[in-house]
């Protein structure tokens, strides 16, 4: 269930009520494998909003049907989204829908079903990470093993900023994150109540990557 707020500035409930009314959708066993998207993407794009607030701006000249003026604009070009494979892409699709300009980095990572460690097997990147600010998007934040190991492995090319977008996660996924890297903000749409015995979050909506490609 979510949390009706969180006592670590770092963790950012996004508790939109059509966020929440969406996501309630989502949660639903009977929803099809295209209303499920369909949400994800809706709630990908209200929260691509509350995520890029504070991007910086810049003074750009331009020119309306009456005069000459100096107009607000953000640089896309400088904003990274990355998505962990595969489920991050179901995020990734509404984050582009409202910053199309923006560039796309994958990892690849696999839960090792028996350990529940991430094993990275793809990593691609745009050049010239230092100057970008980096936005990774994951669907789940469980037991924050993956999370972890994307943000470690992004620091290495020592972008500007890194933050952490998922559609739910739980007390076990957020401490693993913040304990490992206290720096990186996270913003998610539920903070659900606990990890079962197989790494799953409860209630939680199942298993996103299933869900999302419909390989139930």
């Amino acid at each position: 269930m979510n949390t009706p707020a969180t006592v670590d500035p770092q963790v950012h409930l996004i508790n939109h009520p059509l966020v929440q009314h969406k996501l309630s959708l989502m949660r639903k066993k009977d929803a099809s494998t295209n209303s499920f998207r369909t949400l994800l993407n809706e709630i990908s794009m209200l929260m691509a909003y509350e995520v890029t607030r504070d991007m910086p701006m810049q003074d750009v000249a331009i020119e309306t049907p009456l005069e000459t003026m100096t107009a607000k604009m953000i640089d896309g070009k400088k904003l990274v989204f990355v998505s962990i494979l595969r489920a991050g892409t179901g995020i990734l699709d509404g984050m582009l829908t409202v910053v199309p300009g923006a560039r796309v980095g994958h990892i690849g990572l696999y839960r090792d079903p028996k350990t529940l460690q991430a094993v990275e097997y793809y990593f691609k990147m745009p050049k010239e990470m230092q100057e970008r600010d980096v936005v990774v998007v994951d669907p789940m934040l469980a037991t924050g093993n993956s999370a972890v190991a994307a943000v470690t492995r992004l620091k290495q090319l020592q972008p500007k900023s890194i933050k952490f977008v998922c559609l739910l996660t739980c007390p076990e996924g957020i401490a693993t994150l913040r304990k490992a890297h206290p720096d990186v903000p996270i913003y998610a749409a539920a903070i659900d109540r606990q990890l079962n015995e197989h790494g799953y979050i409860l209630p939680g909506l199942g298993d996103a990557g299933d869900r999302i490609f419909g390989t139930l």
